[in-house]
């Protein structure tokens, strides 16, 4: 089986590429991405790569030369900064997915797997579970909701256009692991320094009440791709781990004492405002996001492809911490890794 991964080098490709590496059934591994890695180092020696700029003018024919004979393509390429630049996120995230699954089809390929996101979903509950039959139209005040809403809608006509092909696309709660703290700290906090938390504990978190989200550790997002891909499986499928996260809990994972209650219209406006004066690149999208998603079932991925998380969403939660602490890379990636 062979098996590309498009946007192989940032926080989640890393971690499927990882998985896919040496996988039952495997016998040849693509990575695509935009600047390549050490093709040496761990997870990414072995592989066939390809520099592709997935929302460039020429990329969809690049894309489909790399596309040939695989039995898989699976995409995970985007772009979440710069964040005060709508049409360039726009330009890899739209336009360049656009450009993943025309290439596909193209080439031929069987089965196309793709990273949405809780994000996509439209404002839900947060004291029940929904299953992926909640609409997808994102949240309104988000350039990364609105961008995956809009892929929804792709991917939607893509299934009709092409019945022949299974998509799988996984909607996942926020993706954590350790090696990932410098790029999160690139595309959320900027150039805020973060080694203080190796030595001090804040003694209280202030959040909004409405701060009730699920995580998830990168792993354990890959081994829902591989399972899928193993498998042939399509469909939409809702990933996370447990708890749910709230403030009293991110509060302890950190080392606080305890949370302290905001209100949220600060707290958009306090970020609003740093992102503004470019103090920091975190857009108050972000806050929505965490605010109104609705809290997903996994029944469906824990059913249909026997996937069960190994990590904590606390423990998620504590390896980016971590990796924030010690500016931890992921090897051989990029700043921005896609």
């Amino acid at each position: 089986m062979k098996v590309v991964v498009v946007g192989a080098t940032g926080n989640l490709g890393t971690a499927t590429f990882r998985r896919l590496q040496g996988a039952p059934g495997v016998t040849a591994l693509v990575g695509v991405a935009r600047r390549l890695p050490d093709d040496h180092a761990e997870p990414y020696k072995g592989a066939e790569w390809h520099s592709v700029d997935v929302g460039a003018p020429d990329a969809k024919a690049a894309l489909t030369a790399a596309f040939a004979g695989a039995d898989a393509v699976i995409h995970l390429a985007w772009a979440l900064q710069p964040s005060h630049d709508e049409r360039s996120q726009w330009r890899t995230n739209v336009t360049g997915t656009a450009n993943v699954l025309g290439a596909a089809s193209v080439a031929g390929v069987g089965h196309v797997l793709v990273a949405s996101s809780v994000g996509a979903y439209s404002p839900g509950p947060k004291h029940r579970r929904v299953d992926e039959s909640w609409p997808t139209g994102g949240i309104h005040t988000s350039h990364y909701a609105r961008h995956k809403a809009v892929n929804e809608r792709a991917f939607d006509r893509f299934e009709l256009e092409h019945p022949d092909v299974a998509l799988t696309r996984f909607r996942p709660g926020l993706v954590f692991q350790e090696g990932a703290g410098h790029e999160i700290r690139g595309l959320f906090l900027g150039g805020l320094p973060m080694g203080w938390l190796k030595y001090v504990r804040p003694p209280v978190v202030p959040l909004p009440v409405q701060m009730v989200f699920q995580a998830v550790h990168a792993s354990d997002v890959g081994e829902a791709f591989w399972r899928a891909v193993e498998r042939r499986t399509g469909g939409a499928f809702n990933i996370a781990a447990e708890p749910v996260l709230d403030p009293e809990t991110i509060a302890a994972v950190i080392g606080a004492r305890r949370a302290v209650p905001v209100r949220l219209v600060a707290a958009k406006f306090l970020v609003w405002l740093t992102w503004r004066l470019r103090i920091q690149p975190t857009p108050p999208g972000w806050v929505d996001i965490a605010a109104t998603v609705p809290i997903m079932s996994t029944e469906k991925a824990r059913e249909v492809l026997g996937w069960e998380p190994r990590v904590s969403s606390t423990d998620a939660l504590a390896s980016i911490v971590a990796g924030l602490a010690h500016d931890t890379r992921i090897a051989g990636s990029g700043p921005l890794g896609s």
